[in-house]
């Protein structure tokens, strides 16, 4: 029975996608507008996959089979749905790997994407992949990278798992709550999902070293620990200098190609090399990534080091300026968004109390690596905040050891077997509905429609080399296509001042971001559907203040319209000798260093 689960829910899940009125989403995005039967889908695949780890024997590709398939469901879901690609960082990225290509290596002239000059890796590895396979442009197959990073991630993590128990059920059970609980998000086209996938790899190839961590010869009822299998020509916990080697150029792609992951990894590893038995293991790789890491930024991101040392030290002096701070601006958030932070947290918090507990009512659980890599990321909110984001990050990287401490308490086959099932089964179907809402619940602004990118196509086939583009927010689909050749001006990321004139004032606040920021040249302003829907859901500009703008210009002789549909308008300043156009030297200089800030805490 088990077995026919898998194809009927996807069955199911492919019906119900057929119903889905992608414009009516609201204040939570795709829970507004899935359709009951997708909710069944999930809810089968949930109840097929604890009656298959109840059975006397686990297999080795039904639990894979069901892992697939609920990742199917919930990350290719907007794939299916969605006409372009999701998320406006994702677009970003993919005209990264195009401006690299273009230009044969750094970009010059990257505006405020300078940061993709100093950490490269990803980029580059891309375009590698369209030099080989003949592919015009990574947005070919970045749609699909969600589901496909995913699926990646099973091998990983399935590596790591087997070096902490034999029991399949324990193994997969894992799995699925790792996929059931990542919220997070960070698993798009970009350089941290590439970046969690070689840091949990490098993990594992360490733990797989490591000296036994469960007792030696250990007694039947602690059989779930995984005995420890020496590498080849060694007296245990040594290297094989191949896989040694391998290791060392996981961690120099990773040092190359994102900022956070390898401070996470150098972190973990420090944790790791505590206990004194480890330490002949682990001292070796993390000294050569803290080497790797070191020349890194005193080489190709010493001007990024540089440029934001003051705020590293006063992030690490004053621990408290790095509390997040989502859901903050000018205008108020929707108020689903309220609902879904709550949520976020407390799946968050559920799964930290639940490792907890399992770490006291399974005492075999400490023999081994969890609980350091449970702990080792967790000092990390207190050195730098990462944009408000460091401490959900903190999250994500030790969620691959939580989960595995959570199927040790709940997995297991202890009696009464029925009752515990369906525990196991209520559990997993909250950690999917905590889920939901942190993944889906902002689909309203990550997602764009057909005439949204017709705009940005418009406005790419117009523009000379040298034109500014103005926008109220950053969220446009394709908007930073050939962005060493355009100059951009974000209203959001403009002072308090300018911002505050834009609310009192529409036409004011544009003409004073123009004057200040805008070089000589030819000037277009885009207004599309989702900047409208970021200042809603956010807040970080009162919902009105697009359309506010948009009758403002209207009305306005200073620009024209040059394109427009239903969910996006393009404007050419027609008049660049209006009074209110002309610079003012010092409030230009304050609406650099406010852009400089806001710049600098985005580019993941």
């Amino acid at each position: 029975m088990s077995r026919a689960v898998p194809p009927v829910a996807i069955l199911l899940w492919f019906l119900s996608l057929r119903r889905v009125h992608l414009e009516r989403m609201g204040d939570l995005g795709l829970l507004e507008v899935l359709p009951v039967l997708f909710w069944i889908a999930l809810g089968l695949l949930t109840l097929g996959f604890v009656v298959t780890l109840r059975a006397e024997r686990v297999g080795r590709v039904w639990p894979a089979v069901y892992v697939v398939a609920l990742i199917a469901i919930l990350h290719a879901t907007p794939s299916v749905l969605y006409p372009t690609l999701r998320y406006s960082w994702a677009w970003k990225h993919v005209d990264v790997v195009d401006a690299l290509l273009r230009n044969g290596g750094a970009v010059p002239h990257p505006g405020w994407l300078d940061i993709y000059n100093q950490w490269p890796g990803f980029f580059v590895a891309n375009g590698l992949v369209l030099r080989f396979t003949g592919l015009h442009s990574a947005m070919g197959y970045a749609h699909w990278a969600t589901p496909v990073a995913n699926v990646l991630l099973i091998g990983p993590l399935l590596l790591l798992y087997r070096t902490i128990t034999h029991d399949r059920k324990l193994i997969w059970g894992a799995v699925w709550i790792f996929f059931s609980c990542s919220w997070i998000g960070q698993d798009y086209f970009a350089p941290q999902t590439f970046g969690f996938l070689l840091f949990v790899t490098v993990i594992a190839l360490v733990l797989k070293q490591l000296p036994t961590q469960g007792p030696p010869g250990a007694h039947p009822v602690h059989a779930w620990v995984a005995p420890h299998r020496p590498a080849r020509g060694s007296s245990g916990g040594g290297w094989r200098p191949g896989l040694f080697v391998m290791v060392v150029l996981m961690e120099a792609v990773l040092v190359s190609s994102h900022q956070l992951t390898p401070l996470m990894l150098i972190a973990t590893l420090t944790v790791l090399s505590l206990p004194r038995r480890n330490r002949g293991t682990v001292l070796p790789v993390l000294a050569c990534a803290v080497l790797l890491q070191a020349v890194w930024f005193c080489t190709v991101a010493r001007p990024y080091i540089t440029a934001n040392l003051g705020n590293f030290i006063k992030a690490v002096t004053s621990p408290d300026s790095n509390a997040p701070t989502w859901l903050t601006g000018l205008g108020t958030p929707a108020p689903g968004q309220i609902l879904l932070a709550w949520v976020d947290r407390s799946l968050s918090a559920a799964v930290i109390l639940l490792a907890v507990i399992a770490l006291f009512r399974r005492p075999w659980t400490r023999r081994t690596a969890l609980p350091l890599l449970a702990v080792a990321p967790l000092p990390m909110p207190a050195l730098n905040s990462y944009g408000g984001e460091m401490i959900f990050r903190a999250f994500l990287f030790s969620l691959p050891a939580t989960a595995m401490l959570i199927a040790a308490l709940v997995m297991r086959a202890r009696p009464p077997i029925r009752l515990r099932a369906v525990a196991s089964f209520v559990l997993l179907l909250c950690f999917l509905g905590g889920l939901v809402f942190g993944y889906y619940g902002k689909e309203q602004m990550e997602y764009f429609t057909a005439r949204e990118a017709a705009a940005t196509a418009y406005l790419d086939r117009v523009a000379p080399t040298g034109s500014t583009i103005v926008s109220v927010t950053n969220n446009i689909p394709n908007i930073d296509n050939d962005y060493d050749l355009h100059n951009r001006v974000v209203i959001a990321w403009n002072s308090t001042q300018n911002r505050r004139l834009l609310l009192r004032d529409p036409l004011a606040g544009l003409e004073e971001a123009v004057a200040l920021d805008a070089p000589p040249g030819p000037v277009y302003l885009i207004l599309n559907r989702g900047q409208t829907a970021e200042c809603y859901i956010t807040g970080v500009l009162p919902a009105n203040t697009v359309s506010r703008l948009e009758a403002a210009v209207d009305r306005s002789r200073i620009f024209a319209p040059v394109f427009r549909n239903a969910d996006a308008v393009v404007y050419v300043l027609v008049d660049r000798t209006a009074p209110a156009l002309q610079p003012r030297p010092q409030q230009a200089k304050q609406s650099q260093q406010s852009q400089q800030s806001q710049q600098q805490g985005g580019g993941r």
